[in-house]
């Protein structure tokens, strides 16, 4: 007879993937639902494409989870930020450096598909994790589905979602200036544009991020690549010279969103959420996977502490993962809201305020280093 599994996860992405190899790690048996990767073509979050052109933003925290794993990405691919350029509208500048902070880079700009690679070749090498076709039943099952996460609805999770009637557009470029390990964004007019630098220490390569009203992103959707690139090069001041695009062009839909309950019971079987699936954030500080790798890394820990005779799908234990992480992921939720509800009202007043606070943040000191810090993931 099969032997029944510790837990079932629904969901192989980078989290999922992330949080079986944690509980392998605890001798657990894990059951990893494999689902086809969709990356989000023009307006449609459900189409696939060849080419995955998403990066990622991993802080210390993240990058060294994934090291305990043996899945943290090269140099080549897991690009060291010195320091960070921010821009607003009206002279406001925010800068930040990892020499005046006294730490090695600021965070780390990851190359999605490597770091998939990477963690898929550590599941098919660890015989605690069975791949899956379908959910099987287990003690707990967690749900790491994403935002659209059918499992979700299908336990009678509350989602609740506040629209942002933006889409982010990502794309790869190459620059004809180096991007010498610097991070840099724009706010502009309620568009944020962040570039992302790639290839390592000596790349010539930017990640773009570009969160725009949905009718406007649909006309950038639709230029030509040369149209696309003069529009970036006029966002971006010219910073990097002329650009080349070297990617299709993805586009998703942005939102808020909290699940109301994070742990809970279905058909007398305990299940929980992490990672997307549980909340959405919105890019503009590159803090949605940090996030979601803080979740199974506070759900491992929890299993990984609990007594003796409490089983994995013991409700107090669940409980403690849950309140663990949530308050950290509303408080960060509604920072993320509050920032993009400043930066989107384009009125005089409103310019002038925020970028009067980008300036008295500039000059704050120690609260600038605090809140870099927090961000990197140090207490």
């Amino acid at each position: 007879m099969t032997q029944p599994f510790d837990i079932c996860i629904r969901g192989s992405g980078i989290v999922g993937r992330t949080l079986a190899l944690l509980l392998a790690r605890e001798r657990l048996r894990v059951g990893l639902v494999s689902l086809a990767p969709t990356v989000a073509k023009n307006d449609s979050p459900e189409k696939t494409t060849t080419a995955d052109v998403r990066a990622y933003a991993l802080n210390a925290k993240s990058r060294a989870l994934l090291e305990s794993l043996r899945c943290w990405p090269d140099a080549q691919h897991a690009t060291e930020i010195l320091s960070m350029q921010v821009k607003g509208d009206d002279g406001g500048e925010v800068n930040f450096s990892a020499s005046d902070l006294q730490v090695p880079g600021l965070t780390w700009i990851v190359d999605v598909p490597v770091l998939e690679a990477q963690l898929a070749e550590a599941v098919r090498f660890q015989p605690l994790i069975e791949l899956l076709d379908a959910p099987q039943p287990a003690t707990l099952t967690v749900i790491c589905e994403g935002k659209t996460s059918s499992t979700r609805a299908e336990f009678g999770i509350d989602f609740e979602v506040t629209p942002y009637h933006q889409r982010a557009i990502a794309a790869r470029l190459r620059c004809e200036t180096p991007h010498a390990q610097i991070a840099r964004q724009w706010f502009s007019q309620g568009e944020i544009l962040a570039f992302l630098p790639m290839g390592g220490p000596e790349g010539n390569s930017v990640a773009i991020v570009w969160s725009v009203e949905e009718g406007r992103a649909q006309a950038l959707l639709d230029e030509s690549p040369d149209e696309f690139c003069q529009q970036l090069v006029a966002a971006s001041e010219g910073c990097l010279g002329q650009l080349t695009l070297i990617s299709e062009r993805s586009a998703w839909p942005l939102q808020q969103a909290q699940a109301d309950r994070w742990v809970g019971r279905h058909d007398g079987k305990a299940w929980a959420l992490a990672g997307d699936a549980a909340h959405n954030v919105h890019p503009l500080a590159g803090q949605g996977l940090n996030l979601g790798l803080g979740d199974v890394a506070a759900l491992a820990t929890a299993l990984h502490e609990r007594e003796y005779w409490r089983s994995v799908g013991d409700e107090k234990l669940l409980r403690r993962y849950e309140r663990s992480r949530k308050a950290a992921v509303l408080t960060m939720g509604a920072t993320m809201d509050g920032l993009q509800q400043l930066f989107s009202q384009r009125s005089a007043p409103w310019q002038a305020a925020r970028n009067w606070g980008m300036k008295g943040f500039e000059r704050s000191g120690l609260v600038k280093q605090w809140v870099a810090r927090q961000a990197m993931g140090f207490k």
